[in-house]
């Protein structure tokens, strides 16, 4: 997944697939904030790049991993991780990349993740600080989701497997009945 508005250099697509191929991940994030070099300096605004801290920062707490970003538009699943997340559930917005990644974390996937270089321009990313600030919201709402539906507390289809979900509606069903 390469987010179109040119930010991240699709020729490195062999890259970030690489992890999936030797079969050291199943989900592999594209990080604009791993490997050296200053996002602010090459463009993006100080509210995003401290937006995109914080949200990391709870993401990390919340599914128990030490990420340096979730918020990249480049990304590589492999195909049984897009087989078992129910993701159709999943918004048609921006939100969806990360209701994917706890969908993928509540199925237990690895995910790893590369440095990527990108490039900032007025075109680019132009999301307005409101239309921020509400993605934002809906994350702090995802990662809610997610800690209730894995405390049990309130269990949520759009996070359980597809796989899982039909298995459990196997048990519920009990034995078919025969002659």
């Amino acid at each position: 997944m390469v987010h179109p508005d040119y930010q991240y250099d699709p020729t490195l697509v062999p890259k970030i697939i690489e992890p999936l191929l030797r079969g050291n991940a199943d989900l592999v994030l594209g990080s604009r904030l791993k490997g050296g070099g200053s996002t602010i300096q090459q463009g993006m605004p100080w509210w995003k790049y401290v937006s995109n801290r914080f949200l990391t920062g709870v993401e990390n707490l919340a599914f128990g991993l030490k990420l340096s970003e979730f918020h990249t538009g480049y990304r590589a699943f492999n195909r049984e991780v897009l087989e078992t997340v129910n993701f159709r559930m999943n918004s048609d917005g921006f939100v969806f990349d990360q209701e994917i990644i706890a969908q993928a974390v509540a199925a237990r996937f690895r995910i790893a993740e590369i440095a990527v270089p990108v490039r900032y321009f007025p075109e680019a990313s132009s999301a307005s600080f409101s239309a921020s600030c509400a993605y934002g919201l809906k994350i702090l709402w995802v990662v809610t989701r997610f800690l209730l539906h894995r405390s049990g507390l309130k269990r949520s289809r759009r996070l359980e497997s597809i796989h899982g979900r039909y298995t459990r509606l196997d048990r519920e069903a009990g034995p078919p009945s025969g002659p």
